[in-house]
Protein backbone atom coordinates (compact mmCIF):
# COMPACT_ATOMS: atom_id res chain seq x y z
CA UNK A 1 0.00 0.00 0.00
CA UNK A 2 0.93 3.64 -0.43
CA UNK A 3 0.26 6.07 2.39
CA UNK A 4 0.93 9.73 3.17
CA UNK A 5 2.27 10.80 6.56
CA UNK A 6 2.31 14.44 7.61
CA UNK A 7 4.13 15.84 10.62
CA UNK A 8 3.08 19.24 11.95
CA UNK A 9 4.49 21.51 14.63
CA UNK A 10 2.52 20.18 17.58
CA UNK A 11 4.40 18.53 20.42
CA UNK A 12 4.81 14.78 19.95
CA UNK A 13 7.33 14.34 17.15
CA UNK A 14 8.23 11.01 18.74
CA UNK A 15 4.82 9.69 17.67
CA UNK A 16 5.63 10.56 14.06
CA UNK A 17 9.05 8.94 14.28
CA UNK A 18 7.70 5.69 15.69
CA UNK A 19 4.73 5.58 13.32
CA UNK A 20 7.08 5.88 10.35
CA UNK A 21 9.37 3.20 11.75
CA UNK A 22 6.47 0.80 12.27
CA UNK A 23 5.05 1.46 8.80
CA UNK A 24 8.48 0.81 7.29
CA UNK A 25 8.94 -2.43 9.24
CA UNK A 26 5.45 -3.80 8.61
CA UNK A 27 5.99 -5.24 5.15
CA UNK A 28 2.53 -3.95 4.22
CA UNK A 29 3.63 -0.50 3.07
CA UNK A 30 5.40 -0.08 -0.25
CA UNK A 31 5.60 3.71 -0.40
CA UNK A 32 5.33 6.58 2.08
CA UNK A 33 4.81 10.20 1.05
CA UNK A 34 6.22 12.36 3.85
CA UNK A 35 5.29 16.01 4.36
CA UNK A 36 6.58 18.18 7.21
CA UNK A 37 5.39 21.62 8.24
CA UNK A 38 7.87 24.45 8.70
CA UNK A 39 7.84 24.25 12.51
CA UNK A 40 8.73 20.54 12.66
CA UNK A 41 12.53 21.03 12.67
CA UNK A 42 12.27 23.27 15.72
CA UNK A 43 10.02 20.88 17.65
CA UNK A 44 12.12 17.85 16.66
CA UNK A 45 15.29 19.56 17.84
CA UNK A 46 13.74 20.48 21.20
CA UNK A 47 12.04 17.13 21.82
CA UNK A 48 14.36 14.61 20.19
CA UNK A 49 17.63 16.46 19.62
CA UNK A 50 17.57 15.78 15.88
CA UNK A 51 18.16 18.12 12.96
CA UNK A 52 15.40 17.87 10.35
CA UNK A 53 15.96 21.29 8.81
CA UNK A 54 15.79 20.97 5.02
CA UNK A 55 15.69 17.22 5.54
CA UNK A 56 15.86 15.08 2.41
CA UNK A 57 15.14 11.37 2.13
CA UNK A 58 18.67 10.49 3.23
CA UNK A 59 18.46 12.44 6.45
CA UNK A 60 14.98 11.07 7.16
CA UNK A 61 16.28 7.53 6.62
CA UNK A 62 19.07 8.21 9.10
CA UNK A 63 16.58 9.61 11.64
CA UNK A 64 14.41 6.51 11.35
CA UNK A 65 17.26 4.01 11.29
CA UNK A 66 16.53 2.90 7.74
CA UNK A 67 19.18 1.98 5.16
CA UNK A 68 20.69 5.10 3.62
CA UNK A 69 19.65 4.02 0.14
CA UNK A 70 16.06 3.11 1.08
CA UNK A 71 13.48 4.43 -1.40
CA UNK A 72 10.50 3.71 0.82
CA UNK A 73 10.00 7.31 1.90
CA UNK A 74 9.70 10.24 -0.47
CA UNK A 75 9.86 13.70 1.08
CA UNK A 76 7.63 16.35 -0.49
CA UNK A 77 8.02 20.09 0.05
CA UNK A 78 5.22 21.76 1.97
CA UNK A 79 4.69 24.31 -0.80
CA UNK A 80 4.60 21.74 -3.63
CA UNK A 81 0.91 21.64 -4.48
CA UNK A 82 1.74 19.62 -7.61
CA UNK A 83 3.08 16.76 -5.47
CA UNK A 84 1.66 13.26 -5.75
CA UNK A 85 -0.53 13.38 -2.59
CA UNK A 86 -2.32 16.49 -3.87
CA UNK A 87 -4.21 14.62 -6.58
CA UNK A 88 -7.26 12.45 -6.14
CA UNK A 89 -6.14 10.38 -9.10
CA UNK A 90 -3.23 9.06 -7.01
CA UNK A 91 -4.66 5.84 -5.59
CA UNK A 92 -3.31 5.61 -2.07
CA UNK A 93 -4.69 4.07 1.11
CA UNK A 94 -4.96 7.36 2.95
CA UNK A 95 -3.15 9.79 5.20
CA UNK A 96 -1.94 10.10 8.78
CA UNK A 97 -1.29 13.48 10.40
CA UNK A 98 0.81 12.82 13.48
CA UNK A 99 0.98 14.92 15.52
CA UNK A 100 -1.65 17.35 14.25
CA UNK A 101 -1.53 20.97 15.36
CA UNK A 102 -4.73 22.89 15.99
CA UNK A 103 -3.82 25.24 13.14
CA UNK A 104 -3.64 22.34 10.70
CA UNK A 105 -6.88 20.90 12.08
CA UNK A 106 -8.59 24.27 11.62
CA UNK A 107 -7.41 24.62 8.03
CA UNK A 108 -8.69 21.14 7.15
CA UNK A 109 -12.00 21.72 8.93
CA UNK A 110 -12.57 24.97 7.05
CA UNK A 111 -11.60 23.59 3.65
CA UNK A 112 -9.38 26.64 3.18
CA UNK A 113 -6.01 24.95 3.00
CA UNK A 114 -2.86 26.76 1.93
CA UNK A 115 -0.21 24.03 1.81
CA UNK A 116 0.35 20.42 0.76
CA UNK A 117 -0.67 18.95 4.14
CA UNK A 118 -4.02 20.71 3.96
CA UNK A 119 -4.52 19.76 0.32
CA UNK A 120 -3.59 16.11 0.80
CA UNK A 121 -6.02 15.83 3.72
CA UNK A 122 -8.75 17.51 1.69
CA UNK A 123 -8.15 15.01 -1.12
CA UNK A 124 -8.58 12.08 1.29
CA UNK A 125 -11.89 13.49 2.52
CA UNK A 126 -13.28 14.21 -0.93
CA UNK A 127 -12.19 10.82 -2.29
CA UNK A 128 -13.53 8.91 0.72
CA UNK A 129 -10.10 7.66 1.75
CA UNK A 130 -8.89 7.18 5.29
CA UNK A 131 -7.68 10.28 7.06
CA UNK A 132 -6.29 9.72 10.55
CA UNK A 133 -5.69 12.83 12.62
CA UNK A 134 -3.67 12.64 15.86
CA UNK A 135 -4.21 15.91 17.75
CA UNK A 136 -1.86 16.85 20.58
CA UNK A 137 -3.18 19.77 22.61
CA UNK A 138 -4.57 20.36 26.08
CA UNK A 139 -6.86 21.78 27.25
CA UNK A 140 -9.12 21.83 24.19
CA UNK A 141 -11.15 24.92 23.44
CA UNK A 142 -14.66 24.87 22.00
CA UNK A 143 -13.15 25.79 18.64
CA UNK A 144 -10.80 22.80 18.74
CA UNK A 145 -13.63 20.44 19.65
CA UNK A 146 -15.93 21.82 16.97
CA UNK A 147 -13.18 21.44 14.36
CA UNK A 148 -12.64 17.82 15.41
CA UNK A 149 -16.36 17.14 15.11
CA UNK A 150 -16.46 18.78 11.72
CA UNK A 151 -13.65 16.68 10.24
CA UNK A 152 -15.03 13.53 11.92
CA UNK A 153 -18.39 14.19 10.28
CA UNK A 154 -16.54 14.54 6.98
CA UNK A 155 -15.03 11.08 7.40
CA UNK A 156 -11.78 11.57 9.33
CA UNK A 157 -10.78 9.40 12.27
CA UNK A 158 -9.61 11.28 15.36
CA UNK A 159 -7.04 9.48 17.52
CA UNK A 160 -5.95 11.79 20.35
CA UNK A 161 -2.37 11.39 21.53
CA UNK A 162 -3.52 9.68 24.74
CA UNK A 163 -2.02 6.20 25.15
CA UNK A 164 -3.57 3.61 27.46
CA UNK A 165 -2.04 2.07 30.57
CA UNK A 166 -3.75 -1.32 30.84
CA UNK A 167 -0.71 -3.04 29.34
CA UNK A 168 1.38 -1.72 32.25
CA UNK A 169 3.97 0.21 30.23
CA UNK A 170 7.45 0.29 31.71
CA UNK A 171 8.90 3.00 29.47
CA UNK A 172 8.03 6.02 27.37
CA UNK A 173 8.69 3.83 24.32
CA UNK A 174 5.94 1.40 25.34
CA UNK A 175 3.51 4.29 25.80
CA UNK A 176 4.40 5.64 22.37
CA UNK A 177 4.06 2.22 20.77
CA UNK A 178 0.58 1.75 22.23
CA UNK A 179 -0.69 4.86 20.48
CA UNK A 180 1.14 4.12 17.24
CA UNK A 181 -0.30 0.60 17.15
CA UNK A 182 -3.78 2.14 17.32
CA UNK A 183 -2.87 4.40 14.40
CA UNK A 184 -1.69 1.45 12.31
CA UNK A 185 -4.86 -0.46 13.16
CA UNK A 186 -6.84 2.05 11.13
CA UNK A 187 -5.08 0.76 8.01
CA UNK A 188 -4.82 -2.90 9.10
CA UNK A 189 -1.03 -2.58 9.04
CA UNK A 190 0.85 -5.45 10.69
CA UNK A 191 2.49 -4.74 14.05
CA UNK A 192 3.20 -6.27 17.45
CA UNK A 193 0.06 -7.07 19.43
CA UNK A 194 1.71 -7.11 22.85
CA UNK A 195 -0.33 -4.14 24.09
CA UNK A 196 -3.65 -5.40 22.71
CA UNK A 197 -6.42 -6.00 25.23
CA UNK A 198 -7.24 -9.71 25.39
CA UNK A 199 -9.87 -9.89 28.11
CA UNK A 200 -7.61 -12.09 30.22
CA UNK A 201 -6.12 -9.15 32.11
CA UNK A 202 -8.84 -9.23 34.78
CA UNK A 203 -9.20 -13.01 35.21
Amino acid sequence: MEITVAITGASGTIYAQRTLQLLAASGDVESINLIMSGVVPTVARVELGVDLKNADAGRVNEWLGLPADSKLIRVWRLDNLAAKPSSGSNKQAGMIIVPCSMGTLGAIASGAGTNLIHRAADVCLKEGRKLVIVPRETPLSTIHLENMLRVANAGARIIPASPGFYHRPQSIGELVDHLCFRILDQFDVTHSRHSQWTGNEVT
